[in-house]
């Protein structure tokens, strides 16, 4: 950072500390003020809400005895004795609401004074109905005292009840009061908040102008990176083809001259043997043993020759087609290792480097199978479709895990970059103790054409 930004940053630091400060003082203060009304608030609600229980319980209760004494049925005793029963408890928690309020404890005890005597009444007029007074009861019903009582009780109450809104409606004002200081101070520190907030915008552009250039140079050095690895890997790749289509045209060169030249030895001299044969007539023991062995060896020379021949270059894929070529192998494979070997070849169009393809996958695949799978049974199953070739191998053997596979396991890497390089995709699936199964798909080309037969 330039010298010359420290103050700005010194600034902006002291402007942002101030105004956090200032902003929790505020919500602080405005805190405290708020919970202290919302608490006046609760009791003065929880007050008018007693008084207007105790004015309904002394309602009750006057209801529930003149319920008694113009009907004389018991059943209206009971919310006149459950309203009188309530009535002391609502009076006591009013005591407990007023504490270290005077003139409400006076007002109170006027309330007290005024129920026990609308109590009192109406507990005579209750005992003279029970007890036959008719006259009595009457006479004490025409009068106005109880509308005196209930009339004193009602004013008091409501007294008090006005009192207790007054003090609601102050603790509003104070709220109010309140929110007003914490919108006045929330603008203030908000306003002192994008002063810092510019001054921090200034202190910051330079450094995001460089930050920006120096992700462009290594965007531009990871593109180039890219690229570079992008160009390596194509010409691996074009090399890696180059060479397996060197090494598969040079088994073919090679398998041709093997073909042609030890062949016409080989042939030339089980000939001269044939010939020399013809010319002795009857030879003696030993010599005709000596002609023998000659023969045999001649046969098992050529038998080699053949044999090499295949493994270079086989034949049976240009003079019989993709499918019996295959047949050959498995039965070949079955032969020398045991395994049984399943197939279901369909017959399919691909071109000559693709049928070779397909051929030396299976082959690598038997091979594995024989070193590796220790496995029963091979299925081996070439379908068409309408775009596609699908190959695969599948063993019972003992499998092994994909994900643990090595990366230096070449005979995979071979048959993958076979496949992709012929346009296809490679997969191989395994659990340890399931088996194996590798299958490619190859899109079809044209209709091959017919190479050079080598028998």
């Amino acid at each position: 950072m330039p010298m010359r930004s420290l103050p700005k940053a010194a600034i902006s630091l002291v402007l942002a500390v101030l105004a956090v400060g200032v902003l929790i003082g505020i919500n602080e203060i405005g805190f405290r003020r708020s919970s202290a009304a919302l608490s006046e608030i609760r009791e003065a609600a929880a007050t008018r809400g007693a008084l207007n229980r105790t004015l309904q319980l002394v309602l009750d209760a006057e209801t529930g005895s003149r319920g008694f004494l113009l009907t004389g049925d018991p059943r209206y005793l009971e919310p006149y004795n459950r309203a009188v029963a309530q009535v002391g408890q609502t009076l006591d928690a009013l005591s407990g609401m007023y504490t270290g309020e005077p003139d409400a404890q006076v007002a109170l005890s006027q309330v007290a004074r005024e129920l026990q005597r609308k109590l009192s009444e109406m507990e005579l007029l209750v005992r003279m109905r029970q007890q036959g007074n008719d006259d009595a009861w009457k006479f004490v019903l025409m009068t106005d005292v109880g509308k005196q009582h209930m009339d004193a009780i009602r004013g008091q109450v409501e007294g008090l009840v006005n009192a207790a809104t007054q003090r609601i409606e102050r603790s509003q004002e104070q709220v109010r009061h309140s929110l007003l200081l914490a919108r006045a101070g929330i603008a203030a520190v908000a306003l002192v908040a994008l002063i810092a907030f510019w001054l921090y915008l200034r202190q910051t552009s330079a450094l995001n102008a460089a930050g920006e250039r120096q992700q462009q140079a290594l965007q531009a050095e990871r593109d180039l990176l890219e690229r570079q690895v992008r160009e390596r890997t194509a010409s691996l790749t074009e090399l890696a083809t180059h060479l397996q289509q060197v090494r598969e045209q040079e088994r073919g060169h090679l398998a041709r001259e093997l073909h042609d030249e030890l062949g016409a030895l080989l042939t030339a001299a089980k000939l001269d043997v044939a010939r020399l044969k013809s010319r002795l007539g009857t030879p003696a023991p030993e010599v005709s043993q000596r002609l023998q062995h000659l023969t045999e060896t001649l046969n098992s020379g050529i038998a080699l020759k053949r044999r090499i021949i295949e493994d270079l270059r086989p034949s049976s894929l240009a003079n019989l087609g993709l499918s019996a070529s295959l047949e050959i192998l498995a039965r070949e494979f079955s032969e020398q290792t045991g395994v049984e070997v399943l197939t279901n070849l369909e017959q399919v169009e691909l071109a000559e480097a693709d049928q070779l393809t397909v051929y030396r996958l299976v082959q690598e695949s038997l091979t594995n199978v024989a070193k590796y799978a220790e496995a029963h049974q091979v299925h081996i199953t070439v379908h068409a479709y309408a775009t596609v070739v699908e190959v695969s191998v599948r063993d019972d053997g003992r499998g092994f895990d994909v994900a643990g596979m090595r990366p230096s396991t070449h005979g995979l890497a071979g048959m993958r970059h076979r496949v992709e390089a012929s346009g296809g995709r490679l997969t191989v699936t395994s659990k340890p103790g399931e088996g194996t199964r590798v299958m490619a798909v190859l899109p079809k080309g044209h209709a091959p054409q017919a190479p050079r037969a080598i028998s």
